[in-house]
């Protein structure tokens, strides 16, 4: 009894790649926004292209603290969503083909701490989330965004969420 052959490496990425691009076109301010989602593997990366419009003080000129707190947020709920779709498809619970017609429903927010270490330059912006715990219905995840040096952050951020009932199959 022979095995079926594996699927080729790039249609498995497109599958993928269709899957986030899903989740996050299902959120019309993350479009507004501009942010952007490099995936690598599992792991997601946000960026937050430069737009003028993303500035709040024009004087320094610095991104507004609304505009970080937004992108720190939606960054740590795709992740939070991608890290729960990425268990599911890489078990073979749900077919990312049909992902587009069934979007999961995405976590809740609690309460969302922004430490804001300094102002956000005009230029692009970049986050990475990490689940510090994902259960049936809570969720802890702390988020880290950076421009030029990854090691120098302008913000970071703390957040808990309600998780959403599983959906049926």
């Amino acid at each position: 009894m022979s095995r079926p052959p594996p699927e080729p490496v790039q249609v498995i990425k497109q599958r993928r790649d269709a899957a986030l691009r899903a989740l996050v076109g299902g959120v019309p301010y993350i479009t507004y926004l501009g942010i952007q989602f490099d995936r690598r593997g599992d792991e997601l990366t946000a960026i937050l292209p430069y737009d003028d419009k993303l500035i709040g003080n024009p004087m320094l000129p610095a991104i507004h603290g609304g505009v970080t707190a937004a992108f720190l947020e939606v960054a740590a709920i795709i992740e939070l969503s991608w890290s729960v779709l990425w268990q599911e498809m890489e078990q073979g619970r749900l077919d990312p083909a049909t992902i587009e017609a069934h979007l999961p429903k995405l976590p809740k927010t609690i309460d969302f701490t922004v430490d804001y270490l300094r102002s956000g330059l005009p230029r692009d912006a970049y986050a990475r989330a990490r689940v510090n715990r994902s259960g049936r219905r809570y969720a802890s995840v702390h988020v880290e965004t950076w421009q030029d040096n990854r090691s120098r952050l302008f913000a970071q951020a703390t957040g808990h969420f309600l998780m959403p009932e599983p959906s049926e199959p």
